[in-house]
This record gives C-alpha cells, structure tokens and sequence, in this order.
C-alpha cells in the first residue's frame, strides 16, 4: 500500500522562527561606553566628596565656634577674630586629615594590585587601567582646603558688618541655614539620593551643633571661671 510521505518535518521547518542577530560588537560598544562614564564619574568623586565635605565642615565648624565665643563675648572684634582663626586652623587641618586619609587608602590599592599581579598575572593594559583608577591625596587635600575657607567664609561675612549683638548672631544663624540647605542638596544629587531628606537632615544637625555649642559655652562661661 502506498503511504503519503510526512509533512511534519516541512511544518516544522516552516514554524521554526528564524534565529535572531545578536548584536555583539554594538554592545560591547555600549558597555565599554558605560564602563568609561563610570571610571569618569569616579575620579571626580573623589576631589568632589573632598569639596562638599570640605565646605560643610567649614561652614558649620567656624560658625558653630562663632556662636560658642559669641556666647560670652558679645563684641565684633572677638566673634570676628575667632571666626579668622577657625578659618585658617581648619583649612590646614582639613587638607593635612584629607592627605593623609587617602594616602592611606592610596597605599592599600598599590598593595593590592600588586598582590593580584604577582608573576605578571595582570597585562599591561589591565595594569594602566587599575592605575589610572587610583585616589590623588594632592587633589584631595587640595579640594578639601579652599572648599573649608569658602564655607567658613559663610559665617564671618555674615557676620563681621553687623555690631549689633543680637541681630548678628541672627543673620549668622540664618546665612549658616541657607548654606546648610544649598551643601546638603548638593551632597544629595552628587550621591543620587532624596534632595529634600538630606537637606533636612543637615540644616537639623546644623542646628543642633551650633545651639548646644552656644548653649554649653555659655553655661560653663556663668560659672565665673578665669
């Protein structure tokens, strides 16, 4: 008896969707693309988080000091002088803290790449690329010392123009809040988290330092001692 040859395999073959083209040069493209934005974005984190530390640190660190001598010593001349020397102290203090911090974290990288490239494991490209991803202590220490001088500066010009005691201390409060809020927006876009969080949380902090410097000092200042 004569049989009917099969279509199944014909069927088969024509449902069977055709393969599809993979793109590969295109997305090794695409992610060496991403792979440089984000060695791009880290270089600059690095001198960028020295700045914004650096400008808070200042701001909040002279005018809290401020608020502290202005507890007991209400004239210009001394919140003014203290608020200069806050200035230069903390400028040489956050450069000197940011060299040698990331010295240190400059030192462990060495030592780790040169742990991972023990009898030449790693090439030379590899080699230039783990370099080139190393911290700069000089960038940070030379971000983080201006930023603190700008930030300090917040306070004393705020300050230094106005001889009334209580208006000073005031506009003080007020010119150090605004700063607060523009450092803290700042600090939350560069770290990609809700601006109005943590601006919040540090014109609160901000608060709290100066007050219980001010209140403290002027505690200990009642006490009468010389």
């Amino acid at each position: 008896m004569a049989t009917t040859p099969s279509t199944q395999p014909q069927d088969h073959q024509q449902l069977t969707p055709p393969p599809l083209k993979v793109d590969l040069e295109g997305q090794t493209e695409q992610a060496l693309e991403k792979e440089i934005e984000v060695v791009d974005f880290s270089k600059r984190a690095q001198w960028l988080r020295a700045a914004v530390l650096g400008a808070n640190d200042g701001l909040l660190s002279t005018a809290s000091l401020m608020m502290g001598v202005g507890a007991i010593r209400k004239d210009i001349k001394t919140m003014a002088i203290t608020g200069v020397a806050g200035l230069i102290a903390g400028a040489c203090s956050m450069a000197i803290g940011e060299l040698v911090s990331v010295y240190s974290q400059y030192d462990i990288e060495v030592a780790r790449i040169k742990r991972e490239d023990r009898n030449g494991a790693l090439g030379v490209e590899e080699m230039d690329a783990r370099n080139e991803k190393l911290p700069s202590p000089w960038k940070a220490a030379g971000a983080s010392a201006p930023a603190f001088a700008l930030g300090a500066l917040v306070p004393l010009l705020a300050a230094i123009f106005i001889k009334e005691y209580k208006v000073r201390l005031a506009m003080v409060i007020m010119a150090v809040s605004v700063a607060l809020v523009g450092f803290g927006g700042l600090s939350a876009v560069l770290g990609n988290v809700p601006v109005v969080k943590s601006a919040s949380r540090v014109l609160l902090g901000g608060w709290l330092a100066m007050g219980a410097t001010f209140g403290l000092t002027k505690m200990i200042g009642s006490t009468g001692l010389e």
